[in-house]
C-alpha cells in the first residue's frame, strides 16, 4: 500500500524588481513551498534568498523549480541553489524554451560569468515530494517555457504568471503572446476541476472555477 503524502504548502512573499524590454518595476513575488517537515521543494526563486529560506527553514530541498525565466522569478536561483542543504545544493529545474529569458539574467554557457540551471522540465513531468506528486504542465504564451505545476492530492496548481486572480498573465512584452497564452490555459488549466485552487506567483489565490467563468471556455 502506498505511503500517505505528508505535504502541505507553505508561503511568503518576497519583493524586489521586475525588468524587461528597458523598464523596471517593483514587484511583490509570492514564494511557494511543497513538502513536510523533513523536505520539501522550493517553486521559484523570487528576489531575496533570506526571505524564501524563512520559508523552508531546516528542511531538505530536492529542487527548486522555476515557473518561468523573468529575472523576478530566477533572479536569485543560483544563489539559493548553492544556500540550501548546507550548502551541498539542489537542483535547478526550468523549461529550455526559457533560454532567452534565463540568459538575460544569468548568461549563457559563452559566457564566464553564466549560471545555468541544472534540469530541463517537460509537459507531463512528474516531481515527487514529501509523497505527493506534482504533475508539470507546459503553458507557454506569458514566456515561452512557462510552466504550472498540479498537486491532484492537495487540490493546487501553482501558475507562476501564467494564470492570475482576475485572468491570464501579461502578455505584452519579448517572449510573449496572448493567443498562445489564452490557448494553454484553455487546454492545460481549464482541463483541471473547477474547485481547484490556483496559487500564483503575485497577489491573492483564486480557483479554476472562477477563472474559468471570467475567460470562459
Amino acid at each position: 500500500m502506498a505511503e500517505a503524502s505528508t505535504a502541505r504548502v507553505d508561503h511568503g512573499v518576497t519583493s524586489g524588481t521586475f525588468t524587461l524590454d528597458g523598464e523596471t518595476f517593483e514587484v511583490d513575488n509570492n514564494a511557494w513551498v511543497v513538502g513536510d517537515d523533513e523536505e520539501c521543494l522550493v517553486i521559484d526563486a523570487p528576489h531575496d534568498v533570506a526571505g524564501i529560506l524563512a520559508v523552508v527553514g531546516d528542511r531538505r530541498v530536492t529542487a527548486i523549480v522555476c515557473t518561468h525565466a523573468h529575472d523576478d522569478h530566477v533572479r536569485v536561483a543560483p544563489a539559493l541553489r548553492e544556500a540550501v542543504n548546507g550548502g551541498s545544493g539542489a537542483p535547478i529545474l526550468l523549461h529550455p524554451g526559457d533560454r532567452p529569458l534565463w540568459e538575460l539574467t544569468h548568461g549563457g554557457p559563452d559566457d564566464p560569468t553564466g549560471n545555468l540551471w541544472d534540469v530541463d522540465l517537460s509537459d507531463g513531468q512528474r516531481l515527487t515530494v514529501a509523497g505527493t506528486t506534482l504533475q508539470v504542465l507546459h503553458t507557454p504564451g506569458h514566456a515561452p517555457g512557462a510552466v504550472c505545476l498540479y498537486a491532484p492530492d492537495l487540490g493546487c496548481v501553482f501558475t507562476g504568471d501564467t494564470l492570475f486572480s482576475g485572468g491570464p498573465g501579461a502578455t505584452g512584452r519579448s517572449y510573449s503572446d496572448r493567443p498562445t497564452l489564452e490557448a494553454s490555459i484553455r487546454a492545460k488549466l481549464f482541463a483541471l476541476p473547477d474547485e481547484t485552487v490556483v496559487h500564483t506567483g503575485h497577489g491573492e489565490d483564486t480557483t479554476i472555477g472562477a477563472e474559468r467563468a471570467l475567460l470562459g471556455d
